[in-house]
């Protein structure tokens, strides 16, 4: 089976140890020197109500995922890792 980062963003990720919906993908984390992907990262737990990004992250280790279905992906952590987002804003000069 292939699968492009599009196709993950659209399956959702369940944990197996909890039954708990995730969320979708957000994001992968690659290793350069091996090129292969070592974690998913889901969208965290979201600020007023709803309305604003968290500061956040779940990060999914590529070993905790047990199977990659069609429309969800399964994965069995006991606690998820949470994983900072970055600023990826460009200081002013």
């Amino acid at each position: 089976m292939k699968c492009t980062l599009s196709d993950l963003r659209y399956k959702e990720v369940i944990n197996l140890k909890t039954g708990q919906r995730l969320g979708y993908v957000n994001d992968l984390e690659f290793d350069l020197t091996d090129g292969r992907i070592t974690a998913l990262i889901v969208p965290g737990q979201r600020k007023m109500g709803g309305l604003m990004p968290g500061d956040t992250d779940i990060c999914l280790p590529w070993d905790s995922i047990s199977r990659l279905g069609d429309d969800i992906i399964l994965t069995e952590v006991c606690k998820p890792h949470p994983h900072r987002r970055q600023d990826k804003r460009v200081p002013l000069l």
